[in-house]
């Protein structure tokens, strides 16, 4: 009792009334978060639902699209978890089309291809890969004319669609785009209807700046070995397209121009320079491997890079692999005889030349992936831009004011000109 009218007096709360309003603001701190949370939960559910367009198209075709498998028996599978199969791939092809009444939109990941969207509850902060709006029609008639042929790769664990926004736009420029996914270095392709995954075969060593920096290199000349005839394979089965069907007579097999992004972009320089039919090869990110890197290439290049990426030969190295990737291009460029065009994006990071740009990414997600503070559309309309430019250059050999002027896009600064 004493010590009651001691806490009475003093105006204080006796031990026990301390302690229950400590509870309640616990209470109420916690259901704070609750409703925040809730709220931002139901946020990220709208937004991932909303559908997303990807860039428009520029060129003046509109453009079709369908999915074919092919086998190439010539090779041995060194991917593949099960030995002495041959080497097999999905190829999305895009090109000029004719869509007529009843066309149907192409939906971005048909059937298991849905399987690349993030899994899990973390997939609930991604767009819907039912709500991503491209500009391709399935499977409709082609438009008049004979058509070069671009082999479009992407980055190392991506698959074809994820570059819709590139491919959607170089065919509307007049080309047949075959999207090549890399069997067993994609995280998922699919094939006969079921996916496929990845092997370690099929990947190269992560660290690339410290002590695994030698099995890096030599798991990326193998590995771009593959890739590099994965394109070329694409491309002499496109040419076979040209004697039956709907594409008999609108295949200009002997023009080809080979691009990609991140690993992609390597294995186009590399299948560049053993075609001789190769008109000219893109760069979109990726630090070059394989023989290209010490021969140089004959043919037109160019190459790409996100702020401050090497794979320019310019840049300020953050680590001893930035510094080789520099070196490595520099190399690169040095050898070369075709001629080459080097720009930086500012405002972008590596994934901001695949459709990840487009999506929406609840902030969680968003974090953990390479994109810079560019709008994702921008980003994506800029290397629309310069690729179909390049390779307009590339295939018909008429100046491009894009590549060789000032740049209409502020974001854009010139590396390296042509020589």
């Amino acid at each position: 009792m004493l010590r009651v009218a001691y806490y009475a007096a003093m105006g204080e709360d006796g031990p026990g009334k301390r302690k229950r309003r400590w509870l309640r603001w616990v209470a109420r701190i916690a259901l704070t978060l609750v409703v925040v949370l809730g709220g931002y939960v139901g946020y990220v559910a709208i937004r991932a639902g909303q559908p997303v367009a990807l860039p428009a198209p520029a060129g003046r075709y509109q453009v079709g699209r369908t999915v074919l498998e092919w086998t190439d028996r010539t090779r041995t599978d060194p991917l593949a978890a099960q030995p002495g199969r041959p080497r097999e791939l999905s190829v999305w092809l895009w090109y000029p089309g004719v869509p007529g009444p009843g066309a149907q939109p192409a939906p971005y990941t048909p059937g298991a291809w849905a399987g690349l969207h993030i899994s899990g509850p973390a997939g609930l902060g991604e767009t819907s890969f039912a709500d991503v709006r491209g500009h391709s029609f399935a499977d409709v008639p082609l438009a008049a004319g004979r058509f070069p042929v671009a082999v479009l790769q992407p980055g190392m664990g991506l698959a074809a669609p994820q570059y819709t926004a590139l491919a959607e736009n170089l065919a509307s420029h007049g080309y047949l785009v075959a999207g090549v996914t890399p069997t067993y270095s994609a995280n998922l392709t699919v094939l006969n209807g079921q996916t496929v995954t990845a092997t370690a075969a099929g990947a190269v060593a992560a660290d690339t700046a410290n002590e695994h920096a030698g099995q890096a290199q030599a798991d990326g000349d193998r590995l771009v070995a593959v890739w590099a005839a994965d394109a070329r394979f694409a491309a002499e089965q496109v040419a076979t397209l040209n004697s039956s069907g709907r594409f008999a007579g609108h295949v200009n097999a002997g023009t080809i121009v080979y691009a990609g992004h991140s690993f992609g972009g390597a294995a186009a320089l590399e299948a560049c320079r053993t075609d001789p039919h190769c008109a000219g090869a893109a760069d979109l990110d990726g630090t070059q491997f394989g023989t290209v890197v010490h021969t140089g290439l004959a043919k037109p290049m160019m190459l790409i890079g996100s702020e401050n990426s090497c794979v320019t030969g310019t840049c300020q190295p953050a680590d001893p692999g930035d510094q080789a990737s520099r070196d490595t291009a520099r190399t690169l460029l040095a050898a070369s005889t075709g001629g080459a065009w080097c720009y930086e994006i500012t405002g972008t990071e590596h994934f901001n030349f695949s459709d990840y740009g487009s999506y929406y990414l609840a902030a969680p997600i968003r974090s953990q992936i390479p994109l810079g503070s560019i709008d994702g559309t921008e980003a994506l309309t800029i290397a629309d831009a310069y690729l179909a430019a390049f390779a307009d250059h590339a295939t018909q050999g008429r100046p491009e004011p894009l590549l060789t002027g000032s740049s209409p896009y502020p974001q854009v600064r010139v590396q390296h000109a042509a020589h």
